[in-house]
């Protein structure tokens, strides 16, 4: 695969080297608020890219919103094969070689993560999930695992993240997740008002960087 960047965005340290990450964004699409975790991560010393899964299209409205993620998921295999050329992109400029990328995804952006860790499991070392889950298989996957999740998530109810727990513990796989007491959805995006909870964002955020650290062999 050509490491020809693909659309999305790209976020370098101030070496311009590090270890990569890939971040991919929740339902809303590829907006300002992904774009500053992207700079974040830089800021940290991680090469960061975000494609750009809706190809350009970004929305605040969530009627608007379950229209583009439903036209996404009715082409998961051209979305694999997007997110296959995003890492290969990503492994390029980073130079990261065998040491494996580490991939942090937002709601419908985490179950990508999931499946990304199952689908790619010699490419995925790290993935960090922001209030969303999926199914999968992991007994193929050599990752460690990361989650944040709200108390109150009508989208993600704790039973589900309960399964999830348990099929990665089947698995084999390190896993960590922290429940935020009194949040909802979206606690850790800013532009979200209505449901921003700063303390616990800035925890997460603590929590999501030692994380990727520690994956990194940093």
């Amino acid at each position: 695969m050509s490491a020809t960047q693909p659309e999305g965005y790209l976020a370098l340290p101030a070496t311009g080297t590090g270890s990569p990450v890939l971040v991919l964004h929740p339902w809303w699409g590829l907006n300002d608020t992904i774009k500053g975790v992207c700079a974040r991560l830089a800021e940290a010393g991680f090469v960061t890219f975000a494609p750009d899964l809706y190809e350009g299209k970004v929305t605040d409205q969530i009627d608007e919103a379950e229209k583009l993620v439903t036209e996404l998921s009715s082409k998961l295999d051209q979305t694999r094969i997007q997110l296959a050329e995003a890492l290969a992109f990503l492994k390029a400029r980073a130079g990261a070689g065998d040491t494996g990328i580490a991939v942090v995804g937002f709601s419908m952006g985490a179950y990508y993560a999931l499946d990304l860790s199952v689908n790619q499991p010699t490419d995925i070392r790290a993935v960090v999930l922001f209030y969303g889950t999926g199914p999968a298989d992991f007994s193929q996957s050599k990752a460690a695992f990361l989650g944040h999740f709200a108390e109150q998530d009508p989208f993600e109810p704790q039973a589900s993240v309960d399964e999830l727990e348990g099929e990665l513990k089947s698995a084999g796989r390190p896993v960590t997740f922290y429940t935020y007491p009194g949040t909802g959805h979206w606690f850790f995006e800013p532009d979200r008002a209505d449901a921003y909870d700063e303390a616990a964002a800035s925890l997460a955020w603590e929590r999501t960087l030692t994380f990727l650290e520690q994956s990194a062999g940093a």
